[in-house]
């Protein structure tokens, strides 16, 4: 949860705190909290060819890696293959 710094919150304590809900795509540090894996664990998924790219993750335009939590969740799902 976000705190807001600053504001009187005395008239609406609704503004005590605020939900943030994750973009699409996500950096691998938040991908590590949102997902419990660690950045190490991810970065091997990523390399070892696990996550696949346009799939669980993306490149974007300035070569960041951006992990799809659509993708994550789907990849959850599947059933693991022998």
């Amino acid at each position: 949860m976000l705190t807001l710094p600053h504001r009187d919150r005395s008239a609406d304590p609704t503004l005590d705190h605020l939900l943030v809900a994750p973009a699409p795509y996500v950096r691998i540090p938040l991908a590590a909290h949102i997902t419990g894996y660690t950045e190490k664990a991810i970065r091997r998924k990523i390399d070892e060819g696990v996550w696949r790219v346009g799939k669980e993750y993306r490149k974007a335009p300035d070569g960041s890696v951006l992990i799809s939590i659509a993708g994550y969740a789907r990849w959850v799902e599947t059933e693991k293959r022998r």
